[in-house]
């Protein structure tokens, strides 16, 4: 199986809008994947919140107010998350992070794409990235979505290549001083695979469906085929 699949599981899984009660979840999940970064792997990744826990937290909040963060729930526990905006990265001082050849372009951003340890082997990480590509495509009429990868996490920027992910050339890292996260790399949002949603079910209220962009779709729910599982890295 080609690296970047990901195998059929549970039924249960759902996919909501996080809200702001749901911040502890979504430090929890950050917190579990800092705490296993730095007893598995060689990268300074989240060894210290950036660029300090308020102004973190602050972030994950405003987020979340915004409705740009995400949950996986399996039953009543928080399975994974990410985040997704049509606003572009900036770093502390409000310095955009995508160079500006790239800026006049469209995209759907993700960030904060954390899988619970428990649910490590079930392919969520990939599954997720999917569904935003679908999302950037039905939701935002972009075709493509990008993300920003901690500079130091080679790794992490294999796996982004194992999901059809790009590397783009980045700014002088002299203007971004103290911004950790400038391995830039997008995708074509095209390229989703129409059974990823057969991983979980993507559920919305009245109310927040009525905050879509007016060109969205009702979500789908489709059925994966039944493969092996792949390893999601944070």
């Amino acid at each position: 199986m080609a690296r970047g699949d990901y195998g059929s599981v549970s039924e249960s899984f759902v996919l909501r809008p996080a809200a702001p009660v749901n911040l502890n979840e979504v430090r929890r999940l950050v917190r579990e994947a800092a705490d296993w970064l730095r007893k598995s792997k060689i990268t300074d990744q989240w060894a210290r919140p950036w660029p300090d826990l308020d102004r973190r937290d602050e972030r994950m909040l405003n987020d979340l107010l915004k409705g740009k963060t995400w949950l996986l729930w399996d039953s009543t526990a928080a399975a994974a998350t990410i985040t997704i905006d049509d606003e572009e990265p900036v770093d502390s001082h409000d310095n955009p992070v995508w160079p500006d050849h790239k800026r006049d372009q469209t995209a759907l951003y993700v960030r904060r794409i954390v899988v619970s340890r428990r649910y490590y082997h079930h392919g969520l990480g990939a599954g997720l990235l999917d569904w935003a590509a679908a999302v950037a495509m039905r939701d935002y009429s972009t075709a493509l979505i990008r993300v920003d990868v901690w500079t130091t996490n080679h790794k992490l920027h294999e796996y982004y290549k194992g999901q059809r992910f790009k590397h783009c050339t980045g700014r002088d890292p002299s203007e971004l001083p103290d911004y950790p996260s400038q391995a830039l790399f997008e995708r074509d949002a095209s390229e989703a695979r129409s059974t990823h949603t057969g991983l979980f079910t993507e559920e919305e209220s009245p109310q927040e469906r009525s905050r879509r962009p007016r060109h969205s779709r009702p979500p789908r729910q489709l059925r994966a085929p039944a493969q092996n599982s792949v390893a999601d890295p944070v």
